[in-house]
């Protein structure tokens, strides 16, 4: 019982990776709260884990409206009282063609995959700060420091992740409050699945270069999220834990 009490946060927790983190904290001790634009998804996942006695509560917001986040984070804290610990998770992919790519499309997609991350931790800190002590992390990707033609500017925001990790981790460490990064591989989430659908031969060339011999299963990343959290990484700040089961290490 890792995150006995704790109050967690998980933005996009209704699916993938995020539905694993708010699964695997929650068999932690923690009450969870996460936020989704999915409703249906979401109300059913809280139905479930409910029935089987975790403290699970839900709330609409678009990870991209600070306005929405406020509302979201105002209703858990009335619900399970302050967070403890932020996971941000919620992401979109992004395929534009550089010359081609609208200035709304881009803000659109930069509010959601990066600068989501600074809305949860401008609702979250003052009551951090307040505690002397809290857990952010910030779910990256390798695409941070390799990617694929054709994902413009997916690459940039995850990298833009892993930098305002590092300005966090240095500015709010006084106040007891860990900031980290983890940058997941393939993972076997729907989106990949759904990937795999659309190039069909890719499903052949990822596993092929898998040092593994396989891809990751969202519960592996929870396990590495759930551990970041916890007082078992109290000394661990301003760090991005690549967890890719080791893709990133070898030649292209």
């Amino acid at each position: 019982m890792k995150l006995k009490d704790q109050h967690i946060f998980v933005t996009g927790g209704a699916d993938g990776i995020g539905a694993a983190i708010v699964l695997d904290v929650a068999q932690e001790g923690a009450k969870v709260s996460f936020c989704d634009i999915n409703v249906e998804k979401a109300e059913a996942y809280v139905k479930d884990l409910t029935a089987k006695g975790f403290s699970v509560f839900f709330h609409q917001a678009d990870v991209g409206n600070f306005e929405s986040i406020r509302t979201a984070h105002a209703a858990m804290v009335k619900h399970f009282g302050p967070v403890n610990g932020v996971v941000n998770n919620a992401g979109v992919n992004a395929n534009y063609d550089p010359a081609e790519m609208t200035n709304e499309e881009w803000e659109r997609f930069f509010n959601v995959d990066l600068k989501s991350v600074w809305h949860t931790a401008k609702a979250c800190l003052p009551d951090m700060r307040k505690a002397k002590k809290g857990s952010i992390v910030n779910i990256a990707s390798i695409h941070a420091r390799m990617t694929y033609q054709g994902y413009f500017p997916y690459g940039a925001a995850k990298s833009g992740i892993i930098g305002l990790t590092r300005s966090l981790g240095l500015d709010e460490g006084i106040n007891g409050i860990r900031t980290n990064a983890v940058s997941p591989g393939y993972t076997l989430t729907p989106l990949l699945e759904s990937w795999f659908v659309m190039e069909p031969t890719k499903r052949k060339e990822s596993m092929a270069v898998q040092p593994l011999g396989r891809m990751a299963q969202p519960s592996e990343i929870a396990k590495v999220v759930t551990f970041l959290l916890s007082d078992d990484s109290s000394f661990v700040n301003g760090a991005d834990w690549i967890v890719d089961g080791g893709l990133s290490a070898r030649f292209a």
